[in-house]
């Protein structure tokens, strides 16, 4: 049987792997994210008749809007994929120190009751 820090280290080699790969692999131009949050916002239809150019930034109306330290997973157009890369390997990090502190919390309130 696998120990958990092997098996943990292995995750996170996969998701790196993973992540590395798709800022290559990644359409330039996607982004369901940004078209449910104009929806949401109401800058949207859901339905309806579809627009000649399809782009849903021309859509909106324009009030909707968001700041991220790492806007579309990259840091800034200057870098390109390198800040993607890089964007990746943080975000991959961050969200796996995320998921073990709440595990470690879930472990602790249980072995105290």
């Amino acid at each position: 049987m696998i120990d958990n820090k092997t098996f943990i280290i292995a995750g996170l080699l996969i998701s790196l792997l993973i992540g590395t790969v798709a800022v290559f692999l990644a359409s330039g131009d996607p982004d369901g994210l940004e078209s449910t949050a104009l929806v949401v916002s109401g800058q949207k239809e859901l339905a309806g008749p579809s627009p000649e150019e399809g782009d849903p930034e021309v859509i909106g109306t324009g009030s909707f809007a968001y700041e991220s330290p790492m806007p579309d997973y990259s840091l800034g157009e200057e870098m390109g994929s390198t800040g993607g890369i890089i964007a990746i390997v943080v975000g991959t990090i961050i969200t796996m120190l995320i998921v073990m502190g709440a595990s470690y919390a879930i472990r602790l309130s249980k072995n105290s009751q």
